[in-house]
């Protein structure tokens, strides 16, 4: 199979409004054991989910091995409690890691059979006929791209899953995936914070000693925006080092600008930290990883208005965090 390639009929419309916010589910579920669920692990999910829908967002990202499964299942519970919720969100997952089982480590399977068995699962779980968008989760070194590129077909073909993308994925994987599938890619999804600058820090840095230090893969960015493949970023409120714990004097220095230019815009910290990932020309769409509700509220800013931040503020937040002037 040969890729598609997009065409002026099928070029995605120019976005309006801020990239969506997207909630990550990794927090649902109780603790990181194989054992049950509790009614009140569903009751905090539901407090997530409302929290998040209040603040205008309404796409949840999950992935098969969180909690061993139980964010995904108390998530399923979720919209089981409330008839008409499914057709009003976005659902997202991911499947390609599996967690260590007794003496076996963890590791890596993006075999066709084992992509279509997890999805099913996911399904089961979140109590969906259909996944919105399904992402393969880390790359397999031994994956076999026309045997996933069959699997991602069948389960479209079968209407279990609408779109597809990766995560923690390069330029070059993502385009030999897409050379044996049909279907186009929309979505990459990478760490990228105001604390994890690599991505940025990659364009800028070239011919320069310090460009050897980095460890991101050159391109990628750019890639995604030639191919229209949607950015998203995981932990981009970076664990909160710049909304109350920061560990260093450089980071106490850019929590302060943060606090100083949030209070300026009448908005929250948290809002100013995604609005720097929003305003960059990939309109990055961040994936917040908080499951306090009040926490998620103060997300709302970037959820529901454009980035505010100018040119200047902007560079002033980057080179504050990076803790050196530019090359």
């Amino acid at each position: 199979m040969t890729s598609t390639h997009v065409t002026s009929a099928d070029a995605p419309v120019p976005a309006v409004g801020p990239a969506p916010v997207l909630l990550g589910c990794m927090g649902l579920g109780g603790s990181w054991d194989t054992g049950p669920y509790a009614p009140a692990d569903i009751d905090a999910a539901e407090a997530a989910v409302e929290a998040a829908l209040e603040s205008g967002i309404t796409a949840f990202d999950h992935a098969d091995i969180y909690r061993h499964g139980k964010s995904e299942a108390v998530f399923g519970e979720v919209l089981a409690r409330a008839p008409g919720l499914r057709e009003r969100i976005t659902l997202q997952s991911k499947c390609g890691i599996r967690l260590p089982e007794g003496d076996r480590p963890g590791l890596y399977d993006l075999r066709g059979p084992t992509i279509v068995r997890r999805v099913e699962e996911s399904l089961t779980r979140l109590r969906t006929d259909v996944l919105d968008v399904l992402l393969l989760h880390r790359p397999d070194p031994l994956a076999d791209p026309a045997e996933v590129a069959a699997a991602l077909e069948s389960l479209h073909r079968q209407g279990l899953v609408r779109r597809f993308g990766v995560s923690n994925m390069n330029a070059h994987q993502i385009a030999r995936l897409q050379a044996h599938l049909e279907l186009p890619l929309v979505v990459d999804q990478l760490e990228m914070s105001l604390l994890r600058r690599d991505w940025l820090e990659d364009g800028v840095l070239v011919n320069t000693p310090a460009s050897a230090s980095l460890g991101f893969p050159a391109g990628t960015v750019e890639h995604c925006l030639d191919h229209g493949i949607s950015l998203q970023a995981w932990g981009p409120l970076a664990q909160g080092r710049y909304t109350g714990r920061p560990e260093t004097p450089q980071e106490h220095a850019t929590a302060a600008l943060v606090a100083e230019l949030a209070k300026a815009k009448g908005t929250t910290p948290e809002t100013v930290l995604l609005w720097w990932l929003q305003r960059h020309p990939a309109r990055i769409s961040p994936v917040i990883g908080t499951t306090n509700p009040d926490r998620i509220r103060a997300c709302r800013g970037a959820a529901v208005e454009q980035p505010d931040l100018t040119h200047e503020e902007w560079y002033e937040l980057w080179i504050t965090a990076r803790g050196a002037a530019l090359p």
